[in-house]
């Protein structure tokens, strides 16, 4: 009986053994599978976030941070190419963080100039109704 036992107990832990084998090698796989995936959902994103930045007057308000996204987006393309897609995702993710850094400054430079234009309009007012005063 006892000799039964260790058998069980052998086999147990053989096929524990097993279980924990297949769980790594398992894992890698799936490691594996994530960096051979092209970057594809990330890369739309990035061109999204580029675009939106362009519209909002990114070239024109934050020229280097444009610069940045559009050269990253470049090189992610091309290490999409070349089937380095972990560097492609990298750059990609790098990109769209330059182009939403981009949009805001253009932004904050934008309502800059409209508080900067609606001072001057009320500096223009404001003088124009002391002249019809006097």
């Amino acid at each position: 009986m006892e000799l039964k036992t260790m058998k069980n107990q052998t086999s147990f832990s053989h096929l524990r053994g097993l279980k924990l084998a297949a769980l790594a090698i398992g894992t890698s796989f799936v490691l594996a599978g994530c960096a051979g995936n092209p970057p594809t959902e990330q890369y739309a994103v990035t061109q999204s976030a580029v675009n939106s930045a362009v519209s909002a007057g990114g070239t024109e308000f934050a020229a280097v941070e444009m610069k940045q996204a559009q050269d990253k987006l470049k090189e992610a393309e091309i290490a999409m190419h070349d089937k380095k897609y972990d560097q492609a995702r990298l750059l990609a993710e790098q990109a769209e963080w330059d182009a939403r850094v981009a949009e805001r400054k253009a932004q904050a430079m934008k309502a800059e100039q409209a508080v900067k234009d609606s001072q001057k309009g009320v500096q223009e007012l404001r003088q124009e109704s002391q002249r019809t005063v006097q």
